[in-house]
């Protein structure tokens, strides 16, 4: 199924989203959306969709012009788009949220379904409970649904935004090969909507790159790196610098915690973090970092050890506690965890103000979030709802909501779906925090991101936590064999 846009326009206000877009979808192939953050690629995969309804321009569906008011709509045509964060429902189960898709019957036929949902699952090699709760999955079996789902409703053009996000290598390994198989076999368009230039080297047949609302270059791949960097930024990018800070006193100290949950339980886990020290930690998903971190910052229970902050004793300490010894959490969920969805910009920093007075001065607050939307380069304005940002622009605003004067900062994915300029201003933000005397522990999946900022790294593997490696001694191969529980490569 051919699919072509044809100067596609969406406006949010004064933001020019898509600013007379043109592209071609081929059957079979696998087609790059490559962009900056902010550059429009979500939005104009929206249109496309159903989601959203261009201003104006064309949509042809081989030949025909279409026009979708809904993505119930777009997958009628053969469209269906999968999201950076999962559309589903993390109460229900997994056959529940398959079912939804396509049976509107108030007794759906369970068994019929459940048949389906193997079906497909075995032809993908994707191992689904359908009894399981999305709750306890994975970002990547979550996505694994999803692609079925669509797949279910007979898509022919299915689009990905970000989809290696938050998910494992093994998943993404199995998520390429997957679409390999929809487009050389079956002959399916996909969209592969992507900062990292390495997967779109790895995996696209073509790539498409936007800036500012409007395409900025097209080629072939392969294709050398620079012309696609070129392309995304209009320029090349100098190499990253890390500056060295001089460790100073002991602001961070976990001894011996167990840490439990209904599908892990950390047991053991000590850590020691100094005054301006960077500290990695990785583990493929749910090997226990992310519980750590949690635990660190008070919104885990313990069962046994110490967290010390600056030597006050925080064990058990309720998040509260933390806030006050100048400790701050950034979750990897943005609307989920960090930010909150319908509230705006300038409401966000009002929320943010916790010793400010019982009546907000509004004037006074929108003023603070428009200097603070400069210094961070934000795409959105005070009046902005928080949703209406893309990705790498909420990530921005967690930041600037983060108060001065950390004494630690913990942070989960600081780069998740982050295009390589956005990615390196990130961490000139958090590295001037480092030189101020905050101490940083942050989790990635990233591994050159681990080995180039931290100065230490600690790997979980199954719940247990190994002794911290020196990044500067420490190789990529070395640290994947340790994340995968194997001593060395």
């Amino acid at each position: 199924m051919k699919v072509e846009l044809i100067d596609i326009h969406k406006h949010f206000g004064p933001v020019r989203a898509n600013d007379g877009v043109s592209l071609t979808l081929e059957p079979g192939t696998i087609h790059g959306l490559l962009g900056e953050n902010g550059a429009g690629k979500s939005t104009l995969m929206k249109c496309l969709s159903g989601y959203q309804t261009p201003d104006s321009g064309t949509i042809k569906v081989d030949g025909q012009a279409v026009s979708f008011a809904s993505p119930a709509e777009a997958i009628q045509h053969g469209i269906g788009m999968l999201h950076q964060d999962p559309l589903d429902f993390p109460q229900m189960r997994v056959l529940d949220n398959f079912l939804l898709a396509f049976d509107e019957r108030i007794f759906p036929d369970r068994r019929n379904g459940q048949a389906t949902l193997h079906d497909l699952g075995a032809r993908f090699q994707f191992q689904l409970d359908p009894d399981a709760e999305i709750a306890g999955l994975t970002i990547g079996e979550r996505q694994q649904l999803e692609i079925l789902r669509l797949l279910a409703l007979g898509a022919q053009v299915v689009i990905l935004d970000e989809p290696t996000t938050g998910i494992s290598t093994p998943q993404k390994a199995k998520l390429f090969a997957t679409l390999r198989r929809l487009a050389d076999e079956e002959g399916r368009s996909i969209v592969f909507v992507s900062h990292k230039l390495e997967e779109v080297e790895e995996l696209c047949h073509r790539v498409t790159a936007l800036r500012k609302g409007q395409v900025t270059g097209e080629a072939e791949m392969p294709c050398p790196v620079d012309r696609l960097v070129e392309m995304m930024f209009g320029r090349s990018l100098p190499p990253a610098e890390c500056p060295a800070v001089e460790p100073g006193a002991t602001v961070l100290e976990v001894e011996a915690i167990t840490i439990p949950s209904y599908r892990l339980t950390v047991v053991n886990a000590n850590l020691t973090a100094q005054t301006g020290e960077v500290i990695g930690l990785a583990g493929l998903e749910g090997s226990g970092q992310r519980l750590f971190l949690r635990a660190c910052a008070g919104l885990e229970r313990t069962t046994s050890g110490h967290i010390l902050v600056d030597g006050q004793n925080l064990t058990h300490a309720p998040y509260r506690r933390f806030l006050k010894a100048g400790v701050a959490y950034s979750p990897a969920g943005r609307l989920e965890e960090g930010l909150v969805g319908g509230l705006t910009l300038t409401e966000h920093f009002a929320l943010a103000e916790r010793d400010g007075p019982f009546l907000i001065d509004w004037g006074a607050v929108r003023d603070q979030a428009a200097e603070r939307i400069r210094h961070f380069n934000v795409v959105g304005r005070p009046e902005s709802p928080v949703e209406a940002l893309s990705g790498g622009n909420q990530q921005r605003i967690q930041l600037a909501l983060l108060p001065a004067g950390l004494r630690l900062l913990l942070m989960e994915h600081p780069t998740r779906g982050l295009d390589v300029e956005s990615a390196r201003w990130v961490w000139q933000q958090l590295l001037a925090r480092r030189e101020e005397g905050t101490t940083i522990v942050f989790i990635s999946a990233d591994l050159d991101e681990l080995l180039e900022y931290s100065d230490r790294i600690a790997v979980f593997h199954n719940g247990r936590m190994m002794e911290p490696l020196h990044a500067c001694d420490t190789a990529v191969e070395q640290l994947g064999y340790l994340i995968a529980g194997k001593e060395k490569a």
